[in-house]
Parts: structure tokens; sequence; C-alpha cells
């Protein structure tokens, strides 16, 4: 496998945004765009330690879209239609989330002085709100904690992170299920994740270590012995068959990012079992046995199916590829 690609990115870009759907390689231009992958994107394009001007450019525009769906309350559109038109009233579902998440990485990361200004100034914007989601408040926990990283007085981040830990609740007793919900649903270890983030930054042991623990229970579930097998678009509990279909791209990123943020915060070399996983599985150590990337084109593959990859490459299997393979090059030391 190589390193992470951005060719199938600006493929599926144009100069409004970033197509959401894909009929293979190709954009479906006919089904617009969502900020939950653009915002997704300005997080995977401000990790790079080096943007190549295309990059920027790319960058530049998902923050203009970003902008875009903000309200003047705070709240965020998430779907554009090919028209350029708004397909829905502004709310506080993911796509908030997500938008603050990747703003707060803009803000904290981004080389470039004025898009980092800017993104802070939409981050506070919103960031006083607080959804009735526990994903979304943990997707924009993420942004916070970016925000903190590089100015650890932000008060405002500061609140927002610090609130996570009651939306999440503490892990259960039960020793088969301490997961604070009573099935995995997706993207399951963003809370975790927003734990550990919280604990680390806020100075808070026991908000880390409760992260660690339901990270460490996640890690151990979605894997059969030595690959992963991710809960699946239907969500799933103990007892239900395994493996189970339809694996989705999103859920092996997440935990790729939890896992990294773990051997962050903690320096144990044992997080880096999950963050190797995740990359494999792109690779084809998963319960079929089949790569989810196209090698030729760049793309992640939208789901792993009964009867094989679904080879549809869109806008979220697409940039959570790109974002497990960042996580590789970087802890692992190769390009895959």
């Amino acid at each position: 496998m190589t390193g992470p690609s951005f060719t199938h990115l600006i493929r599926l870009s144009d100069d409004t945004g970033l197509h959401e759907h894909a009929d293979g390689p190709l954009p479906r231009r006919e089904h617009g765009y969502c900020l939950d992958d653009v915002a997704r994107g300005l997080v995977v394009l401000c990790r790079e330690p080096e943007l190549s001007a295309d990059l920027v450019v790319l960058l530049e525009r998902y923050l203009a879209f970003t902008a875009h769906a903000q309200a003047d309350d705070g709240r965020f559109h998430n779907r554009l239609g090919p028209d350029r038109g708004w397909l829905d009233e502004p709310g506080l579902g993911d796509w908030w989330g997500r938008a603050l998440w990747g703003l707060g990485t803009a803000a904290a990361r981004c080389p470039v002085p004025w898009i980092r200004q800017s993104a802070l100034a939409r981050f506070e914007r919103s960031a006083h709100h607080r959804p009735p989601s526990v994903r979304s408040m943990a997707f924009a926990a993420l942004g916070a904690a970016e925000v903190l990283s590089v100015d650890p007085d932000h008060a405002l981040a500061a609140k927002l992170l610090g609130d996570i830990a009651s939306y999440v609740g503490e892990p259960g007793d039960t020793p088969d299920w301490p997961w604070p919900e009573q099935r995995l649903f997706y993207a399951n270890a963003v809370l975790p994740e927003a734990l550990i983030a919280a604990g680390d930054l806020l100075d808070d042991p026991q908000i880390r270590d409760d992260g660690l623990q339901l990270l460490d229970w996640l890690l151990a579930v979605e894997s059969d012995e030595v690959h992963l097998s991710p809960t699946p678009a239907g969500g799933w509990r103990v007892g239900e068959p395994r493996p189970a279909f339809d694996q989705q791209p999103i859920e092996v990123a997440a935990l790729a990012d939890a896992c990294a943020r773990a051997n962050q915060v903690t320096g144990d070399l044992r997080w880096l079992i999950g963050v190797g996983r995740a990359v494999a599985w792109f690779d084809g150590d998963n319960d079929l046995g089949l790569p989810m990337l196209d090698e030729e084109t760049g793309g992640g593959y939208d789901g792993l199916t009964h009867d094989g990859p679904n080879r549809n490459q869109g806008a979220e299997s697409t940039l959570a590829l790109i974002s497990t393979l960042q996580h590789g090059r970087t802890l692992l030391g190769s390009t895959g």
C-alpha cells in the first residue's frame, strides 16, 4: 500500500466543495455536497505536514463551504444541492460537530495564518451550542481539543471539551459490556477519544482513564484475533453474529484516530496495534481478505459487504482511508 494520496479527493472536489457520492471513481454530481464530508476534508488536509499549492486551494474552498453553511446563530446547514441551494435548515446534528472538529483543526494546524484566524472565528461562533447527540458533541470536543492544544487558556474551547464527560457517561460495571450505550453504532471510537483528549488537556486523570478503558474494550470486540472486524452499518451488540456486514471505513478511521490519541497521551506503544490493524484493514487484512482501496485512483471503497467491497469511491470512505494512512505514516514509520 502506498501512503496517503489526495488524487481522488481532488477528483471529487470542485470550486464549490466536495461531492458526497461516486459511481466507482466518478463523482455523482447530481447528489450534491454535504458539510459532513467537507469538514472531514478540513481535518485531513490540516493534518498534512506539508501542503502543496493544489491542496491549499482545496483547503480554502472547504473552509469557504463551511463558512457558507454556518448560520448567524452558529448552527449549520448540511446538504447543498447540485444547484447550490441548501436542502435543509441549520441544525446541530453530526455535521455541526464535524464542522467544529474541522474548524478547530484548521485553527490549530493550518500553515496559512489567515485560514487559522478565520477558522477560529467560525469555531467561536458555534462553540456555545450543545447538541442532543453524543456523537455530535464528541466530534465538536475533538475540535475544542485542537484549539486548546495551541491555546490552553481558550475558555470557550475548555468549556466545550469539559462537557463531553457528562454526555458520554462513565463505563458500565458489566465486564462484557462497559460501553455507555446499549448498542455500538457508528464512528464508535470518537466517544473514548473525546474522553481521552478531555482528561489529558483538562488534567482529569479519571476521565482520561475512562476513555482508555472504553477504547481498550472497543478494540478487543472489534477485532477477530489479529485483524479488525468492525461494527457494521446496522450496529452490533455482544451475542449477535460475527463477522457482520456492511462494514464502513468510517468505523476503522475512528478507531485509528482514537488509538493514535491514546498513544500520544500515554506513550504506550500497545496502542499502535490498533493503528496497524486499521491500516491493514484497508490493505486487505479484514474478514474477507480483500483490499478496501483502489490503488490506481487513490479512492477508498464505500463498504465491505458479504459479497466483497462496494467499489463506489465516495468522499467519506476516501477521507477515512487518507486519515488512517496519515496515522500509519506518522506512527508506524512507513508509507502504508
